[in-house]
C-alpha cells in the first residue's frame, strides 16, 4: 500500500485524547487507511503524520470526516539514508 506524509497545521495547541485517537482510527478504518505515527512541532501546532493509504483522496476524505486539517498530502516512495543511499520508503 502506498505511504503518505500529511502536514497538518492547527490554530491552537494540539491535544489528543485516547478517545479522540480511537474516533480518528475508526474513521480511517472505514476509508481503508492506517495512521502509523505523527511527529509534533515544538509549539504543538503542526504535525507530520505518516499513513498507509490506497490514495491521497482517501486521506483527505478521512480528514474531513474527522474534522482535522490535511494541508499537504505527499506520497512517499523512497528515502535517503545518512550514507546517501536511496532506499525504498518501507
Amino acid at each position: 500500500m502506498p505511504l503518505f506524509m500529511i502536514e497538518r497545521e492547527y490554530a491552537e495547541k494540539l491535544e489528543v485524547s485516547a478517545e479522540e485517537a480511537d474516533r480518528i482510527n475508526l474513521i480511517n478504518d472505514s476509508e481503508g487507511i492506517r495512521w502509523l505515527y505523527s511527529f509534533l512541532s515544538a509549539d504543538l501546532r503542526k504535525t507530520y503524520c505518516l499513513y498507509d493509504a490506497p490514495t491521497a483522496e482517501a486521506i483527505i476524505r478521512a480528514a474531513k470526516r474527522a474534522d482535522v486539517p490535511a494541508d499537504a498530502v505527499v506520497e512517499i516512495n523512497a528515502r535517503v539514508l545518512p550514507n546517501g543511499t536511496l532506499a525504498a520508503a518501507v
